[in-house]
Order: structure tokens, then C-alpha cells, then sequence
């Protein structure tokens, strides 16, 4: 059996069934394998065997970026997926860090690069004749490996969302990569008749870890897309794709979307991610007849928590051996959460802790070149993952937000992911994000930004109802303020970026700002503003 992607890839070469479909093109494996075998020699010609081997690439989901994965794993170099959405100084930041000695971009991205300083890092256009050319030359596809790599040698550098400040580059393994593609590709069935749709950014772990890798592990063809919610469903008939991978709220762009009578005339069957809300997994799933299996995981890969039959509502699933809930304080376990009859979390302050995994780091091999961040990260001989969670006496373990999500509200510490998910029971929204916003006089208030679905409405009385309605909900975290916004900041892989709502206080933003009375529950629409509908488009438009 494989150990490697290398080693993987290996066994494709001579393989005829298709590979890649992108738009009205289609390539075998052994096409595309002979395309990534003539990159990789390319590559190899030019790194310093001095230097760490490392090529950037700062390209779109399409063919390019698949051959340069290919090539990456086949010629032994390690590959550093740039994000795309970064800009001006942040992005030469990441290079950089990254010790990229080659960067691939196209037409399309060469622009971001001018006036940056990248120092001796060669960057080429895979869409110039001249590049073309030099792997169409005679011979260029006579691989030899720049090493024969092992399991835990590094594959790829992926970088993090950045939610919570600059992004750092997570070092992903060989043996990462397979692992997570074998076991959803066994627990799925998916084979060389299978077709997976690619739309989340392929710089990232989740495209990497839950779709090619997939692909590249069941023999399945890939179709690699730019995300649209409005260009959804047609790209999942025109390619045939019968499974997809997901990250952040792709769902709920997609439910945004009007519902049509045949929605569920299409060849979909899986559709496998992580942050998908209860409502959103269950109405996709009824919508486009397919199984939405949600888990939970990040870019380090060191926490595992997965979705089993009887998860409770709300919780994201039971924990594998050695991850629990741990105070940063004190080091030690947090007790058990308890409810009350309603479900309302009693002990929130003492149950709410960081997720860590007691054993250790698992498939966390490090940030690359960042000693301080890997220190925080394993403290005390544990992996600390910078997410807040709380267990309950049956062990399900329920999301509360990242470490920067507390609330002090009235002397009160509030999380912020539990206050999300009741705001998600109401009909009409498609988008929520609760944040702190400074008390004039001391601690937080807890503010929410929210979006509308097409067509919906919404008015204060409404809002009060529901939240009166709620008897798991505490009235401190009622909303101090809530914006109406037409969509919320978000990273490429479709994150809210709060700190930006943060920083814009209690303001209306591009929308809508309501005010609760200080001691009451009544709201009202700040002065001058009108009662708000959907700002018409709430998805990612097409391209």
C-alpha cells in the first residue's frame, strides 16, 4: 500500500480513466500525470539543492494548480499553496516566510505581484508561451524525483485562515494526505466513476485533505471549480460530480439561492466539510437529495471530532481518544456542561474550555519556521487548539467559538459560537456572526451581524419575538446591537473575519443598525435607517 503521495501517484500513471474535467476538456491520468512529470523536472532544473525545495503557487482552482499538486508529490518538492485573497504586503509577507525559491501564477494573479518585494524568488506565468514551451521540450517529461520522500516528510505548506491573525504555515505530510483520503474514500465508495467537485480554494487544507485527496486516492476524477453559489448545481450536472467537499458557509450561500422544483435531479451523492449549521446540513441534504456528513477539523490537524449517528443537535460530534476540554488557566479538565430544562448552558463560565488533544500534536507536524507559534500551540505535552468548546455528561462536544470570542457581559464571560447557533433557528437568516463590542462603562456587549436570505424580511418586533421565544438563551446574551448587513467579511475559505466587524464598533456598516434599550428587550432602527430586506444578492456571484 502507499505511504506517500508520491508513491500514489506513481500508481496512476499509466491509469485511462479520466483524470480532470475543467470546462469542455478532459485529461486522463496518465495525460495529466505526464504534464505534472514534465513540471516537476522543470521545477527540479531550477531549485538550489542548497536551499529548502520549496515552489509557491499562486493560482486558482483549475488545471494548473492540480498539475502543479501532482507535480510537487511526483518530483519530491515541497509545494506552499499562496492564498489568493491576500494582498500588498501580507502576501510578499507569506512567500517569503514560506522560502519559496519558484512561484507559479497565471494571467490572472501576475497583476498582485507588481511593486512587491520577493527578493531572488523566481516567478513564472504558467499561461506564457515560453513556459508552455519549456514542458512540451523533448525529453522533459524524464522525471528523475529530487528524493524518494518518506511518510512524514512534508508535502505542502498550507497556510491558515488568518481569523484570528496573520496566517501561519502549517506543514502537511505525505501520510497526512493520504490518510484523510483513504479513509473518505473507503467511507464514501468512491472510485474511478466518481467525479469530485474541487470549489474550495485547492491553497487550503480542507480542499487538499477532503477533495483531491480523495480523488487521488479512490482514482476519481476531478472537476476544479471557483465557487458559486449560483453556479452550483450546474456545475455539479455539466461534470458529472457525484461528491464535494465544503468549508465555512458555501451551504448556506447555496440554500440562499431560490429552490427549484428539480434540485434534486442531479448525480450528487456526498457532500463532505466542517461549519456547516444544523439547519443548513439538514435542508441541503433534503434539497439536493444527497448524504452532508459535517465534521470538525482545522488546518494542523491535531483534533478529532466527528459526527456520529444520534449527534445531538448543536453538537459537533463525539471526540477521538485524547481530545477534551481544558481550562488554559488552570491546565486542568473543565467539568461536564449542565442544562437546564430547557437546554440552556447553567455553567458556562467553569464547563467552556479550549479544545486540546492530551496526547500530543497527532498529524501537527508544525508551523513551519515559527518556533514561538509551535510553543504555543503544544504546551504542557498537549496540543492547544485555539478553539473553545464545552462537553457534556454523554461526551458530545459542542463548538463555542475561537479564544478571542469571550464576552464579559454584566460580569458575566458569554461565547459566542451558542449565541450563533440560536440566532440560526430563525426563518430568514442565511449568515450570523456575534462578536464583543466595548461597553461604554465596563466589560462587553455582545453584538451580531447579520444576512438575510433572498427575498426574506425581517423588523425589530420580529426579532424580539423570536429571541423571547428562545428558553435556552440567556438574557445577557440577547444582542446589544444588531447590523443588517447585504454580506459579512469573510476569508477564502469562507470564514467570517470578525476582527473586522470588531473593529467597526456599533455601527451600521453597509447596513442596517439596531439597538436594544439598555435594561429592556425592545429594539429599535437607528435614527434615519428603514426597516431592511435582503440586499438583493447575498452569495458569491458566478466567476
Amino acid at each position: 500500500m502507499a505511504e506517500t503521495v508520491q508513491q500514489r501517484l506513481r500508481e496512476l500513471v499509466e491509469v485511462d480513466t479520466v483524470a480532470v474535467r475543467h470546462e469542455d476538456r478532459t485529461w486522463t491520468w496518465r495525460e495529466h500525470l505526464a504534464e505534472a512529470s514534465a513540471e516537476a523536472a522543470t521545477m527540479i532544473r531550477m531549485l538550489d539543492p542548497e536551499r529548502p525545495p520549496h515552489v509557491g503557487t499562486l493560482l486558482g482552482n483549475g488545471p494548473a494548480m492540480l498539475r502543479a499538486m501532482a507535480a510537487a508529490g511526483l518530483g519530491g518538492y515541497v509545494l506552499a499553496g499562496i492564498n489568493d485573497t491576500r494582498r500588498g504586503a501580507g502576501l510578499a509577507a507569506d512567500v517569503r516566510r514560506a522560502d519559496c525559491q519558484v512561484l507559479l501564477t497565471d494571467r490572472e494573479h501576475l497583476p498582485l505581484l507588481d511593486g512587491l518585494d520577493l527578493g531572488d524568488v523566481q516567478v513564472l506565468d504558467v499561461d506564457d508561451e515560453g513556459y508552455l514551451g519549456l514542458l512540451a521540450e523533448p525529453g522533459a517529461s524524464a522525471l528523475t524525483p529530487l528524493r524518494e520522500v518518506g511518510a512524514g516528510d512534508t508535502f505542502m505548506l498550507i497556510f491558515t485562515s488568518g481569523t484570528s491573525g496573520d496566517p501561519k504555515a502549517v506543514q502537511v505530510g505525505h501520510i497526512t494526505v493520504l490518510f484523510a483520503g483513504l479513509m473518505l474514500a473507503q467511507k464514501y465508495e468512491i472510485t474511478d466513476a466518481d467525479t469530485c467537485y474541487l470549489s474550495m480554494p485547492l491553497f487550503h487544507s480542507n480542499a487538499v485533505l477532503a477533495g483531491w485527496s480523495v480523488a487521488l486516492c479512490g482514482g476519481a476524477a476531478m472537476a476544479p471549480a471557483r465557487f458559486s453559489a449560483t453556479q452550483f448545481l450546474a456545475d455539479i450536472r455539466r461534470y458529472g460530480a457525484t461528491y464535494m467537499n465544503y468549508v465555512g458557509k458555501p451551504l448556506a450561500y447555496v440554500l440562499a439561492t431560490p429552490e427549484r422544483p428539480d434540485d434534486a435531479d442531479n448525480p450528487l451523492r456526498v457532500a463532505f466539510g466542517n461549519e456547516g449549521s444544523d439547519r443548513d446540513i439538514a435542508e441541503f441534504a433534503r434539497r439536493f437529495d444527497c448524504i452532508v456528513w459535517d465534521g470538525f477539523g482545522s488546518t494542523e490537524l491535531a483534533v478529532t471530532i466527528t459526527r456520529e449517528p444520534g449527534t445531538p443537535p448543536g453538537s459537533i460530534g463525539m471526540p477521538a481518544e485524547g481530545v477534551a476540554i481544558y481550562s488554559s488557566a488552570t491546565g486542568q479538565e473543565c467539568p461536564r456542561a449542565v442544562f437546564d430544562e430547557h437546554g440552556a448552558l447553567l455553567n458556562a463560565e467553569e464547563a467552556i474550555g479550549e479544545i486540546v488533544n492530551t496526547t500530543g500534536g497527532g498529524y501537527f507536524q508544525g508551523y513551519y519556521n515559527d518556533p514561538a507559534a509551535n510553543a504555543d500551540r503544544l504546551r504542557g505535552g498537549m496540543y492547544w487548539s485555539g478553539d473553545l468548546g464545552y462537553r457534556d455528561a454523554d461526551g458530545w462536544i459542542y463548538h463555542a467559538g475561537r479564544t478571542g470570542d469571550w464576552m464579559r457581559v454584566d460580569g458575566e464571560n458569554l461565547a459566542a459560537a451558542p449565541i450563533e447557533r440560536i440566532l440560526m433557528r430563525l426563518d430568514g437568516l442565511s449568515r450570523v456572526a456575534v462578536y464583543a463590542v466595548p461597553d461604554p462603562h465596563v466589560g462587553d456587549q455582545v453584538m451580531a451581524a447579520v444576512v438575510l436570505r433572498d427575498d426574506a424580511t425581517l423588523t425589530p418586533a420580529d426579532l424580539e419575538a423570536f429571541l423571547a421565544a428562545q428558553a435556552d438563551l440567556s438574557v445577557k446574551a440577547w444582542p446589544r446591537y444588531v447590523r443588517i448587513a447585504p454580506d459579512l467579511p469573510s476569508t477564502a475559505t469562507n470564514k467570517v473575519l470578525k476582527r473586522e466587524l470588531a473593529a467597526q464598533g456599533a455601527t451600521a456598516g453597509d447596513g442596517v443598525l439596531w439597538v436594544r434599550e439598555e435594561r429592556g428587550r425592545r429594539y429599535e432602527v437607528a435614527e434615519g435607517a428603514e426597516v431592511p430586506r435582503s440586499a438583493g444578492r447575498s452569495v458569491p456571484a458566478a466567476g
